[in-house]
């Protein structure tokens, strides 16, 4: 059965070396607890169009972005849970529309055009999305995520640093193990600060006396830029090699 989740909140990045991770994890430590998964494996397919129309256009930092991915936390089986959603960003606020199935049905459906046992209007949006973008798996994306979260009133803050963040072009299945090429160094940190509201004053301090700035960056739209860099280069190289070869 698929089951409905939304979310809204604005979400920020930042790229951290390992001194500011250490100074203000201590800070993080005094007013926030490990979520109830504490360190996990993270693995997502994201879908693309053939000519990877949504990823070229995030790229282009436009107000409104959309894109779609199916997520798993850690390598799944047949049964185990998945969550299939669209996720939007609009002016800096996030808006995800998640449906929550087994890995079987999930493949049923974008695979063989086999929709879910139960369907919502959650199912409905995705399923028009999908139809209207033709999607097909483009990306595995795998990285080892470290989550906090608020506490008291504070509860809904929620902060995650990712690592090992690893992609491939082959082998699409969330039931296999992750591997695949390492985006940067593991002496560094991708904090995302996740809000419904304004941060916390505590929150903002740190930041400030820490030097610790948001960034512009999404790992898929980043390894693809860095493919496509990697082909033009190739392309200039043989372009090169021909016109010297007369």
């Amino acid at each position: 059965m698929a089951k409905g989740l939304t979310f809204q909140r604005s979400e920020k990045k930042y790229m951290l070396d390992e001194a500011q991770y250490r100074a203000l994890r201590k800070v993080l430590d005094e007013h926030m607890d490990a979520d109830v998964y504490g360190r996990y494996t993270v693995c997502n397919l994201y879908f693309d169009t053939e000519h990877n129309d949504l990823i070229r256009r995030s790229i282009e930092k436009p107000r409104y972005k959309e894109k779609m991915r199916l997520r798993s936390y850690g390598t799944v089986g047949d049964d185990d849970k998945v969550f299939l959603e669209i996720k939007k960003k609009y002016k800096g606020v996030v808006f995800k529309r998640r449906i929550v199935l087994p890995y079987k049905e999930a493949k049923a459906y974008l695979y063989d055009g086999i929709p879910p046992s139960k369907d919502g209007q959650i199912f409905r949006e995705i399923d028009y999305f999908l139809q209207f973008y033709r999607c097909e798996p483009k990306l595995f994306l795998s990285y080892e995520r470290e989550a906090l979260c608020g506490r008291g009133e504070e509860k809904a803050l929620r902060i995650t640093f990712d690592q090992q963040i690893r992609s491939r072009r082959d082998r699409l299945d969330l039931s296999i193990p992750p591997d695949g090429e390492l985006l940067f160094e593991d002496d560094h940190w991708l904090m995302e600060i996740k809000a419904p509201g304004a941060m916390p004053l505590w929150l903002t301090s740190a930041l400030t006396t820490l030097k610790i700035y948001p960034i512009s960056f999404s790992k898929y739209g980043r390894i693809y830029a860095h493919e496509f860099e990697e082909e033009h280069a190739m392309e200039e190289e043989e372009n090169v090699l021909c016109s010297t070869a007369f």
